[in-house]
């Protein structure tokens, strides 16, 4: 997505997000993720379950509702409320269901005319047809998602980003930690012969992702060398190099640049 002034829409799936590795995101930074390289944002919708039932009995419950729907409304979220249904079933347990999908991919398919770059954030696969539709009209079409995504999903868009790499979008388990000392990245390159290879990771969202060579000036990304003694034993070394793994570590400055040190496993797609 190189073109200035890109009109784009974001379609959230908050509770599949939140669901799905995802509590926590930063939707001011995912809005600059949408928008990276000029982009303007048309549409920013969040669609967001919520229990009335639940509200009227716990003060809590609706505070920290209404206090949440209100930050999103002020990075420019449309917030889009689905209240919780309840339903029984034929044993006699008590379920209730919130599916934001169907109305998220009419308004997707409705509001595209006037889109050049859709951004669906979700993993549910149930988009597929969705996601066929906008290109058809012409849209470039991304997903971003954390843990359990559609194969068929992340194969079907244009570009597939795990969340869990793009910077500052998930907070660190530790809060004081900060991107650039600790990242999370794959493994891209491994010699087995040698016991050795080397992590990439995204050092920022400004460039275009496509530009997978940190040895240009215009890549946003960074390269960290990691011996084999720093894998974590959980880890099957014969599945190096993967992009399916996800790793986090910490950023060490060696003779020759970044070292990948402290790593531990973060999800395998």
């Amino acid at each position: 997505m190189e073109t200035n002034n890109t009109r784009v829409g974001v379609y959230v799936d908050v509770s599949n997000i939140a669901q799905n590795g995802g509590f926590g995101m930063h939707y001011e930074v995912l809005r600059e993720f949408a928008c990276r390289n000029n982009g303007i944002a048309v549409r920013l919708n969040a669609y967001v379950a919520f229990d009335e039932e639940m509200a009227k009995n716990n003060p809590e419950y609706h505070n920290k509702s209404e206090s949440f729907h209100s930050i999103l409304r002020d990075f420019g979220y449309k917030v889009i409320v689905k209240k919780v249904k309840w339903f029984i079933d034929e044993h006699g347990t008590r379920y209730g269901k919130s599916n934001a999908d169907l109305e998220m991919a009419v308004d997707a398919l409705l509001q595209s005319e006037r889109l050049d770059y859709v951004l669906l954030v979700t993993g549910d696969g149930d988009f597929l047809q969705v996601v066929r539709a906008l290109q058809n009209k012409g849209c470039r079409v991304e997903a971003l998602a954390f843990s359990h995504v559609s194969n068929e999903l992340r194969n079907e868009v244009d570009l597939f980003t795990s969340g869990f790499l793009v910077p500052e979008l998930l907070p660190f388990d530790n809060a004081n930690e900060s991107w650039k000392k600790i990242v999370r990245g794959i493994c891209y390159s491994f010699n087995h012969d040698k016991r050795f290879g080397f992590m990439r990771f995204l050092e920022n969202i400004s460039g275009g992702l496509w530009k997978t060579d940190s040895r240009k000036e215009d890549s946003p990304y960074g390269t960290a060398f990691i011996h084999s003694t720093r894998i974590p034993d959980n880890v099957d070394m014969s599945s190096l190099p993967s992009r399916e793994q996800i790793f986090e570590f910490e950023l060490r400055t060696g003779k020759e640049g970044w070292v990948a040190e402290n790593v531990k496993t973060v999800y395998h797609y």
